[in-house]
């Protein structure tokens, strides 16, 4: 039980458990040696006064050149250990830490990503297991090693006199309880430091990404004094974390510390009464130099294990995130994607209800309706970026639940409205829709999604670095090169999403003429907000507030007279192609 406690309270995993009982262990063995070099040093002492008083014969200088050496050489080997224990095995696991958590972020829904800022999840990556790293190998084991030790010293001083072991020892448990019972207000202040750090973050992303729209508009002014604030208030923070945090940890160290004159007081009356030899007395003052020792590098972190805590938290709520999972094999009877009674919500909010159609192979499906009918959403949903909350989606005829997200996109390709390329060649970009593609098979599917025109005109044609997410092109030759991955692909299922918003009349319909030809007898779904963009459709599925609210072919939907569809394409600025 106590071990799970530890695993949850600072996101270690079963083998950091391990290595953090080891590297204890091992501090217990190095704080006990230690202990014995005072009991080496009381051993001559002890003998030295022997002979002043008593005229007893020294021990062989041997004896004690020995016993000097011994504990040298066992020092040397445990500190070694302990340093192996602590540090060593820490930061070999780091590293399968921060994979085992991208591992896990690879396998979430992507709804989960909509929930969370990505400028929070890099500091979770970075920051956070930087933090519980430094706990990890400078505090866990030191802390509780030095807990057992002294608990072991704690009752050879009470054997020897429990007066004076009181006095030595009060101040131990006296600065613990000061700091654990202020561990809640330190707790607190952690998460407010975090919180104002993760807002100078976002700040500074948000304007970095939006520099364009910020200079367009002549709002650098606002946006700076925006960040400002922001900064001002993460320092002020900051500066009242440090001190609260630093008055508890110092009091509690000074608490500790008056153990020394505790003891030198009680000794001394205890010998003026003749309650003790001064040699017991010199022993405890000896003690007493290296009994708090193993907690001063504790006391010095023990603030930033309550900040850990924050961070392990974080950590936490991502390993307690259902993952994705499903069978290895898909093996479907054909690609007809059917939607079952299927509703989904995002936050509570329900966005489909009962939705229920059948996209066939072969065929192009057009989900239409006004902004916000959940046209995308069902395009996510049937490539299982996203879990349904209820019914059922199947592809050819088995449920998409049941497969690995990985192993059921492999029969996927995906044009989304939202485009992401890499800081990479045009050639490479293309190439990611299908892992091992020759050169002719990239420009074939480039020249298919109409790339060559503006492909040619860059310096290296398609060896010409893009810059991050395509940062040196258009909206439409970012869309076209998107395009090409999905052709490259050539998956039997195809997703298209506003797939040519960003695209001219005239590239639309040399787009429009390429997909025409090379998605022949693929299940097409796609979502549009032009009805020319689904004129060619054999389906048209009409969402309305998350429902469907019609469907039919586009000649039966436009001959109704009450047809939504008929009345979206009377508002388009291109309704004289219909014929009405």
């Amino acid at each position: 039980m106590f071990g799970e406690n530890l695993k949850r309270k600072y996101a270690l995993t079963d083998k950091g458990l391990k290595n953090t009982k080891t590297g204890a262990i091992w501090t217990v063995i190095v704080n006990l040696i230690m202990m014995a070099g005072m009991g080496i040093l009381y051993y001559l002492m002890q003998n030295y006064i022997s002979t002043l008083t008593d005229s007893a014969p020294l021990p062989n200088a041997w004896i004690f050149i020995g016993l000097v050496a011994a504990f040298v050489i066992l020092s040397f080997v445990t500190h070694l250990q302990q340093y192996h224990n602590t540090y060593g095995l820490v930061y070999r696991e780091i590293k399968d830490t921060r994979i085992s958590l991208a591992e896990r972020l690879r396998k979430l829904p992507l709804g989960y990503f909509g929930k969370r800022d990505l400028a929070d999840l890099t500091e979770t990556i970075m920051g956070d297991v930087n933090r519980l790293e430094h706990v990890w190998s400078h505090c866990l084991g030191y802390l509780y090693g030095a807990y057992i030790s002294t608990a072991i010293i704690a009752v050879m001083l009470f054997i020897y006199d429990w007066r004076m072991a009181i006095a030595c020892l009060w101040g131990v448990p006296v600065a613990f309880v000061l700091l654990f019972g202020s561990r809640k207000i330190q707790k607190s202040k952690s998460e407010k430091l975090k919180a104002d750090a993760l807002a100078v973050s976002d700040n500074i992303q948000e304007s970095l990404e939006n520099i364009r729209e910020i200079k367009a508009t002549n709002r650098e002014k606002d946006y700076l004094d925006r960040l400002n604030k922001k900064i001002d208030k993460f320092e002020k923070t900051n500066i009242e974390g440090e001190l609260v945090i630093g008055l508890f940890v110092n009091a509690a160290t000074v608490i500790m510390r008056l153990g020394v004159a505790t003891t030198i007081l009680t000794g001394a009356y205890i010998v003026l009464n003749k309650g003790v030899d001064f040699m017991l007395m010199f022993m405890f003052l000896m003690v007493i130099t290296r009994i708090y020792a193993p907690f001063d590098q504790s006391l010095a972190l023990m603030a930033e294990m309550f900040v850990s805590q924050v961070s392990a938290s974080r950590l936490n709520e991502i390993s307690d995130t259902p993952t994705a999972e499903g069978a290895e094999v898909f093996n479907p009877d054909g690609h007809d994607i059917e939607f079952k009674n299927v509703s989904f919500s995002y936050d509570g909010k329900p966005v489909l209800k009962n939705v229920s159609f059948t996209a066939k192979e072969g065929e192009v499906t057009a989900l239409v309706g006004p902004s916000g009918s959940g046209k995308s959403t069902c395009a996510r949903l049937a490539a299982r970026l996203w879990d349904i909350s209820e019914g059922i989606i199947t592809v050819g005829g088995v449920d998409i639940s049941k497969v690995d997200p990985e192993v059921l996109l492999t029969d996927y390709s995906m044009v989304f409205q939202d485009v992401v390329l890499f800081d990479d060649t045009v050639m490479e970009n293309i190439r990611l829709g299908k892992h091992g593609a020759t050169d002719e098979e990239v420009l074939a599917a480039a020249k298919a999604a109409n790339c060559d025109e503006f492909v040619n005109k860059l310096p290296f044609k398609y060896d010409t670095p893009i810059g991050e997410n395509g940062a040196k092109l258009s909206g439409g030759e970012r869309q076209r090169i998107s395009i090409a991955r999905a052709l490259l692909k050539n998956a039997p299922v195809v997703l298209l999403d506003e797939a040519t918003a960003s695209l001219d009349v005239e590239n639309e319909t040399k787009v429009q003429g390429a997909l025409s030809r090379l998605l022949n007898e693929k299940t097409v779904l796609v979502i549009a907000h032009r009805m020319r963009t689904v004129s060619g459709a054999d389906k048209i599925i009409v969402l309305k507030e998350g429902s469907v609210a019609e469907q039919g072919s586009p000649e039966e939907l436009l001959g109704r007279e009450d047809s939504i569809f008929r009345h979206m394409a009377m508002l388009q600025a291109d309704s004289s192609k219909w014929s009405l």
